[in-house]
């Protein structure tokens, strides 16, 4: 696995050994970077279930200001580390090992974050989860926060409508897409809670 593009363009990264992970392929990656490209100069970025932080250090390189990872499996921890070492972010990134929705808490910032990509195991429902979490957190996910889920191209993607998102744009690819998120606008007159539908 590399760095695609940007200051670190062409470093190779490590991944752990076994199948603990899922990298994100270097075709899926780059298509995913292009269609961000306009929304990452200077931006805040959280890469959550981040494996060995491939796309948080690629938001990095291509001109992201601050990244946050969170991982919970120590190989891939390590990896992350090594990887940040390799190209040079260490000083623009945060590392937290632990379960996402044990660690959320600790990574909240004035303004939340520009940027939210999630990639967890596919078939546990946990992006559900996450994102209603993230509904209900200002500190990390505004009404301007852009999300993505990675799952699996047979995903029912319903689960945003029942966590207070709206889809604004899929990407499919041969096993696996790309979904798009942004909070709901909730008017005054709608009742309905997240999570409660």
């Amino acid at each position: 696995m590399r760095v695609i593009a940007g200051t670190a363009r062409r470093l190779l990264l490590v991944t752990p050994k076994g199948n603990t992970t899922r990298p994100t392929g270097d075709k899926i990656k780059e298509t995913l970077f292009n269609i961000l490209a306009p929304e990452l100069y200077g931006a805040a970025f959280a890469d959550l279930f981040a494996g060995s932080g491939g796309i948080g250090i690629e938001a990095l390189s291509r001109g992201a200001d601050h990244a946050v990872f969170i991982e919970k499996d120590k190989d891939a921890t390590d990896c992350i580390k090594k990887n940040l070492e390799t190209t040079h972010f260490t000083d623009k990134a945060t590392l937290r090992r632990g379960d996402v929705l044990g660690v959320l808490c600790e990574i909240g910032r004035p303004g939340g974050y520009d940027i939210i990509f999630m990639d967890p195991p596919y078939g546990q429902g946990l992006e559900k989860s996450v994102l209603s979490y993230l509904f209900s957190n200002e500190k990390i996910c505004t009404d301007d926060t852009l999300v993505i889920v990675e799952c699996a191209s047979d995903n029912d993607v319903s689960f945003a409508q029942t966590t207070g998102f709206d889809v604004i744009r899929i990407k499919d690819y041969k096993s696996s897409k790309h979904v798009f998120l942004k909070k709901r606008r909730i008017s005054d007159e709608e009742s309905d809670i997240p999570g409660q539908l």
